[in-house]
């Protein structure tokens, strides 16, 4: 039986007078509805409540049986790299542009949230990547993406000449703007926008996407999820600032020489949707694909 859910995390995006409104929605039909209530501290100037209830991210994850974002992708993203270290399922309402990942409606979300927190809903594990930098063998900094690490320059149209292993076999070196390596959630965000393929998300596989390469036989690769992808960025970058961003939000600093690992992270997102959550219909109606004929 699937599970039920009793304490439950509240998310959003700050200073936005629609999210706002969602988010005051939600808080008095859940505390309606006799569930705790628990809030991400940022949303103390927007929602009436006791203020023991109002605590970071991190406190929210450890305490939660669930999570509620509202907001767009780009939030969501956010709320998965912190929650998927917890084991808390996250479940989306859309407050943004395309929201593949937010499924609940802002304004008609009772019915089918109160059938998600019964009880009724479909699950799905998202991998997330974990991107590594090393210099002269030290590691550097790290951090998660749930769509993709994207190494690329500081500046505008400035080209990166980096080298691409994969478990440590010479694959090929390139000269171009950057390199996506993307999870199946990415392959509908910035590796789509370069020329990546589409994933389906039960795939566990991942994607190297270069962008703009200098060269026309340069084509986007998938391979096995387990393999660990390595960028060894050469010395000719000299006076280039690059970085490697997670879901771009999160930059880590680059340096020639460096060498960047990625591979899938150790704790996977629990992604809740309602019954009637169809893949397919999500794709047909976000890119604009056209309905059957027949």
């Amino acid at each position: 039986m699937a599970e039920r859910f009793r304490t439950l995390a509240l998310l959003g995006k700050i200073n936005h007078d629609d999210v706002n409104q969602t988010l005051t929605s939600l808080y008095q039909f859940l505390k309606a509805n006799q569930y705790e209530v628990l809030l991400e501290e940022r949303l103390s100037r927007q929602i009436t409540c006791d203020q023991q209830n109002f605590m970071d991210v991190v406190e929210l994850g450890r305490r939660a049986d669930l999570a509620i974002v509202v907001g767009g992708d780009g939030h969501m993203l956010g709320a998965a790299r912190v929650f998927a270290r917890y084991g808390v399922p996250v479940i989306g309402v859309n407050r943004g542009n395309l929201g593949f990942l937010t499924d609940l409606s802002p304004t008609e979300f009772h019915e089918p949230l109160l059938q998600v927190l019964q009880g009724q809903y479909k699950t799905e594990h998202r991998f997330l990547l974990e991107a590594s930098i090393y210099r002269h063998g030290e590691l550097k900094s790290s951090n998660t993406a749930l769509n993709e690490a994207v190494l690329h320059p500081g500046k505008i149209a400035h080209m990166i000449d980096y080298s691409v292993f994969i478990d440590n076999s010479f694959v090929f070196s390139q000269r171009a703007d950057g390199m996506i390596i993307s999870t199946p959630t990415g392959s509908t965000a910035y590796a789509l926008s370069a020329g990546g393929p589409i994933l389906t998300p039960q795939l566990n596989v991942m994607t190297l996407v270069p962008m703009f390469p200098h060269t026309l036989s340069c084509r986007p690769i998938v391979i096995d999820a387990q393999s660990q992808v390595k960028l060894v960025i050469s010395a000719e970058n000299q006076d280039e600032l690059l970085h490697v961003s997670c879901d771009g939000h999160v930059n880590l600093s680059v340096q020639p020489g460096d060498e960047i690992i990625i591979q899938q992270a150790a704790h996977k997102l629990t992604l809740l949707h309602p019954k009637e959550y169809d893949y397919f219909n999500v794709l047909r109606t976000k890119l604009g694909w056209s309905n059957q004929l027949y």
